[in-house]
């Protein structure tokens, strides 16, 4: 009886000193987190704000209406890595470099996130997946089935910007080559810094473990 009650006692301190298991993603080294994972502090919507939304380590848009939720604070180059989930037809981007006035796609850069297997229309090669919105057309697309958590890396270095959607480099770029027959449109292709953010078009896309490295 005594040894059972001292094998009672050391495997109830075992799980008292075991710490508590945590479903959260610690950013890589090097890498800070952009969201806290439950409320849009340090996130701004220029359009409604309610259209966004935080729970349990997910980022979300529900549906147009939104504008784009931008950060506060503005980066010029880094390294961004986050995931997101779309849903049926859904319509998204990431913002680069942006000013808080104007869209993103033409005063910053947008790297186009969307449906491409079930959008309703015909995608014109710099509106899939990965591409920068209509300066640099993605070479391939990469996705995973809707409703799966999907991987993206951008690094903005200089004129130097390189996208990756679930491991596979879709764009390889030199902005400097788009300036001249893309400039007068996007004068973002030359801005040095601005804000990072997400697209409200129509319906839900989810976003977590979103990470940036300054470089």
């Amino acid at each position: 009886m005594r040894l059972l009650r001292g094998a009672a006692v050391l495997l109830a301190a075992v799980f008292v000193t075991l710490p508590v298991r945590s479903d959260e993603v610690k950013p890589p080294e090097g890498f800070t987190s952009l969201f806290n994972g439950k409320d849009l502090t340090s996130w701004k919507a220029t359009g409604k704000m309610d259209v966004w939304g935080a729970e349990k380590g997910v980022l979300y848009v529900d549906k147009g209406g939104g504008g784009w939720l931008l950060t506060e604070q503005e980066y010029g180059d880094f390294e961004l890595r986050l995931e997101y989930k779309m849903s049926k037809g859904a319509n998204s981007g990431v913002a680069l470099r942006t000013p808080r006035e104007g869209d993103p796609a033409y005063v910053g850069m947008e790297i186009q996130l969307i449906d491409d297997e079930g959008w309703p229309g015909k995608l014109a090669d710099y509106q899939h997946t990965g591409s920068i919105y209509d300066v640099v057309p993605a070479s391939k697309t990469n996705n995973k089935p809707i409703g799966e958590w999907n991987s993206i890396r951008i690094v903005c270095n200089g004129s130097r910007v390189t996208v990756e959607v679930n491991g596979q480099t879709v764009v390889d770029a030199n902005l400097e080559d788009s300036k001249e027959k893309k400039g007068a449109k996007h004068p973002g292709l030359s801005r040095g810094k601005g804000h990072v953010g997400f697209q409200s078009y129509n319906t839900r896309v989810e976003f977590r473990n979103i990470f940036l490295k300054p470089l």
